[in-house]
């Protein structure tokens, strides 16, 4: 696999308005949310293409379909996404993944707003995604 950037990376926080007091009030972030969503994000950190605060339940939503993280896994503090150059890549990098011993998360699979993503999770809990995110590559 050829990893073409580090797309994205979120702390994973189980209280998301605690946690914006530090991220948004103290540190200044812009980060914004859509609607009633209370996932906090920026393109607009200098020297990082995206960096979100992700509510557990959301990122256990979108591994394992359901808002509370399973109980025989570690609960992650962070989500890191690696991006590759086509969205066909994502699975032949999952593949190659699972190949070396690590469990996938779920296969790669395109998401509403057009990214396709496959993910895993490091052995120190960390999701860590492999990821083709249109709108971050020229062209």
């Amino acid at each position: 696999m050829k990893l073409e950037f580090m797309a994205s990376c979120a702390v994973i926080v189980p209280d998301p308005p605690r946690s914006r007091k530090l991220y948004v009030d103290a540190l200044g972030l812009p980060l914004e949310s859509a609607g009633d969503d209370e996932y906090a994000h920026s393109e607009r950190i200098e020297g990082v293409k995206h960096f979100g605060v992700w509510p557990l339940y959301q990122a256990a939503q979108a591994c394992f379909g359901t808002p509370d993280w399973p109980a025989d896994r570690t609960v992650p503090q962070a989500s890191v996404e690696f991006d590759v150059a086509a969205p066909e890549q994502v699975q032949a990098a999952a593949d190659e993944l699972a190949a070396a011993g690590h469990t996938l998360l779920h296969d790669a699979r395109e998401e509403p707003w057009g990214q396709t993503v496959a993910r895993v999770q490091a052995p120190e809990g960390t999701i860590v995604g492999i990821s083709f995110t249109p709108s971050m590559h020229d062209g």
